[in-house]
């Protein structure tokens, strides 16, 4: 059966006045009169058979059949706006929601994705970072970067770069450090993941110290707090590298911890898009090189 023309223009004018309350200001808005918005409504009403508004002496208010109506109408006009939006210069952009934790995205991935950008300008990416927690479906996300060994429950991981962990802090601090016995009189920094410190001094060949630095839940966050001064932080060296190369942090220390590796995940429920593939592509070979 064809769908019957939708009245454009009459739910245009219906969902501004339900929005102020007010056919006048409605008008203002849409650029016609009061009385073209009021006529507007009143031949909705006569299309549907109920009343949307009641006319107060002071206005007008919703009735339970217009207040029904209302997300109805909004959800259609942003969605086709939306939609109309991801048309650029005569192409439609696929959107690509990617997630990734927060010291992938600053250490490695932001500097690299203009490439990507003038490679797909058929793509509209949306970046979100994490702390590492992610829900997939529940985020909405197409592809998220975590960091960790690869297993998670419902979800394709495919391994993008190898993250192994040493000691980074301060100049002035790496000036007192000359092997690793030296640590015991510094602060350590510490994440969510209580055993990497006892891991790496076991790796470094020395007894582990108590560990009572500040604890951080982000390894920019702890970065940030090394170069400050506040101790020695336990991190994925490869992700700071410009930190390094300005001697804001430095490494006293070549020994380093197996920690785990960043993954590019998807669900499994999830179909693969031209995007995603071409997300993929890309950051595995950028990885590689």
């Amino acid at each position: 059966m064809d769908r019957p023309q939708l009245p454009l223009n009459q739910l245009r004018a219906f969902e501004a006045a339900a929005r102020h309350l007010s056919f006048t200001r409605a008008g203002l808005e849409l650029c016609v009169s009061q009385g073209a918005v009021s006529h507007q409504v009143k031949a909705l009403e006569e299309r549907l058979g109920v009343p949307l508004f009641r006319r107060l002496p002071r206005g007008i208010a919703l009735t339970d059949e217009g207040s029904a109506l209302v997300p109805v109408v909004q959800d259609a006009f942003e969605r086709i706006g939306a939609t109309l939006d991801r048309f650029s210069e005569g192409r439609f952009k696929e959107v690509l929601t990617l997630g990734a934790v927060g010291t992938f995205a600053t250490g490695w991935l932001i500097e690299r994705l203009p490439k990507f950008l003038r490679l797909h300008p058929e793509i509209d990416l949306r970046l979100l970072t994490n702390n590492n927690r992610v829900d997939l479906a529940g985020e909405g996300l197409d592809l998220a970067i975590r960091f960790g060994d690869g297993a998670w429950h419902g979800t394709h991981a495919e391994r993008v770069l190898e993250a192994p962990l040493t000691p980074l802090c301060a100049p002035t601090i790496a000036a007192q450090l000359s092997e690793p016995s030296d640590l015991a009189r510094q602060p350590l920094l510490r994440s969510y993941r209580a055993d990497e410190w006892p891991r790496w001094f076991e790796q470094a060949g020395a007894p582990c110290p108590a560990v009572r630095g500040t604890m951080f839940d982000s390894s920019p966050t702890m970065a940030a707090a090394a170069m400050a001064g506040f101790g020695v932080a336990l991190l994925p060296w490869a992700m700071f590298g410009r930190e390094l190369a300005s001697e804001r942090l430095v490494r006293p220390f070549a020994a380093e911890l197996a920690g785990g590796a960043y993954w590019l995940t998807r669900l499994h429920s999830r179909a693969d898009t031209h995007a995603m593939e071409a997300f993929r592509r890309w950051l595995l070979e950028a990885a590689a090189s």
